[in-house]
């Protein structure tokens, strides 16, 4: 089987390739724990973790898409809305669940809204901070995700 390159990986991508996962609860009466562990809840073993807070009323994170990294995308506190668009179509999910969260492939440009006050969103992620593996430009974007529809092609 041939392997894919980056920019393939980009091209072939779709927004059914993103999901929501739910990961284990333990309930306790002194309070609830969740447990993410390399390889076993996620598709990838996490390389870097970082968290989004503080996030002003109407601004928006994120704006762009990613070569090769996953990220699964969880609201610790609080909730926002990620919408996340395959260069065809577009959808948006509300995560208001620290047991939740959602895993965005790479090919995916994503962007996060609507954050409540005191909102935490923590990302977990495959790929160690690269900025040659962001594609920030929405029109780049689009010409990257117009090649699957010339492979595609006959």
């Amino acid at each position: 089987m041939k392997k894919l390159n980056r920019i393939q990986i980009h091209a072939k991508s779709q927004l059914n390739d993103c999901r929501i996962i739910t990961l284990n609860k333990h309930h306790h009466a002194n309070g609830n724990l969740t447990a993410v562990n390399n390889g076993v809840e996620l598709p990838f073993n996490i390389q870097r973790t970082f968290y989004i807070y503080d996030v002003p009323g109407g601004a928006e994170r994120g704006g762009h898409s990613h070569y090769t990294c996953q990220e699964f995308i969880i609201a610790i506190s609080g909730s926002f809305d990620v919408t996340i668009d395959d260069g065809q179509d577009q959808y948006t999910y509300t995560l208001n669940r620290p047991y939740q969260g959602l895993l965005v492939v790479p090919g995916i440009w994503r962007t996060l809204q609507n954050f409540s006050s005191g909102s935490v969103c923590l990302a977990l992620a495959s790929h160690h901070f690269d900025e040659d593996d962001y594609v920030r430009d929405y029109d780049e974007f689009l010409k990257l995700k117009a090649l699957r529809e010339e492979e595609d092609e006959p």
